[in-house]
């Protein structure tokens, strides 16, 4: 019976070879992968002849980071050589300052991309909130917090909010964020969902809540308005749309179309179908009645009663 033997090659001691002539310094950027986790610290391979160690307090500047519940067996982490040999023959690292090197790069990426990211509030601060992204402290001005004035930021602490980076400056180490602007996307594609819903030639009960040099715009409900322009107000000429309408005034108009996400409204529309019906109803009434007497006669009407 024949052994199956294997003949070793230099391969097979590539990664170890590798690891002999490697030089480690102080201040290297190492990519490991974690092999154990406790409440102190994790463990990670370095495809190196010592392992990499990183303390819970070198994780992440987030006070809310708990080593146990974000890092996994298995996770490839990126961390900063703090010292080569703790003394028990292992790397000392930190993701701490990894991290305050490389994230800017992402955040740079994030504003470039126009990204939305997700983050929770961890405190209230003078005219805004403190949130965490990528371990780095971030500020959302109390102005950018939702599309309505906020007063008391304090009511937002411990809330997750959709957000994009607006300003990354590593020099400064300056990191805003914005909701406002991703709120201000959703109205949009809400309301623009909301208008590709309608259908020209419907009629629809509004109020007239601003009156503009060009026209009128028009409340209509469910956060839409639309443009009820002068011409399309009245079949007669006006000059301006306050001869005819006022603020809070409610109105039928008909829906001429939706272009661009836009609402275009008519109210002369409307005047004009009455007449045009009114005007059919008196030709047809006429009709009717010039039918009537040219058919009728006087033994007709009699003959309609029963004489005893």
């Amino acid at each position: 019976m024949e052994e199956n033997t294997k003949t070793e090659t230099m391969d097979d001691y590539k990664d170890a070879l590798e690891a002999s002539f490697r030089k480690i310094q102080e201040g290297d950027i190492l990519t490991g992968t974690v092999i154990s986790v406790s409440e102190e610290e994790a463990t990670l391979d370095l495809k190196y002849y010592a392992p990499g160690i990183i303390k819970a307090e070198e994780f992440s500047n987030d006070p809310d980071f708990s080593i146990l519940e974000n890092v996994h067996v298995g996770d490839t982490l990126e961390a900063t050589v703090i010292n080569r040999d703790d003394g028990e023959g292992n790397i000392l690292l930190s993701m701490r300052e990894a991290n305050d090197f490389l994230a800017w790069d992402k955040f740079k990426e994030y504003l470039e991309h126009e990204t939305t990211l997700k983050v929770k509030v961890k405190e209230s601060v003078p005219s805004g909130v403190v949130a965490y992204l990528e371990g780095i402290r971030a500020f959302i001005p109390a102005s950018q917090l939702s599309l309505n004035y906020v007063e008391d930021t304090s009511a937002y602490i411990g809330k997750e909010l959709d957000v994009r980076v607006i300003t990354a400056d590593p020099a400064k180490e300056k990191l805003v964020l914005s909701a406002k602007v991703v709120a201000k996307e959703k109205e949009i594609e809400e309301r623009n969902h909301k208008i590709s819903m309608l259908v020209p030639g419907s009629i629809l009960d509004g109020t007239v809540e601003s009156l503009m040099p060009y026209g009128a715009f028009v409340n209509l409900g469910d956060g839409l308005s639309g443009l009820l322009h002068v011409s399309q107000i009245c079949s007669r000429r006006i000059g301006k749309p306050s001869e005819v309408l006022k603020e809070g005034q409610k109105v039928k108009v008909k829906i001429l179309n939706t272009n661009d996400g836009k609402i275009s409204l008519s109210m002369r529309a409307l005047e004009e179908e009455m007449v045009d019906t009114s005007t059919e109803e008196t030709e047809s009434l006429e009709k009717y009645t010039s039918t009537e007497s040219a058919s009728t006669n006087l033994g007709d009407l009699l003959s309609k009663f029963k004489l005893n």
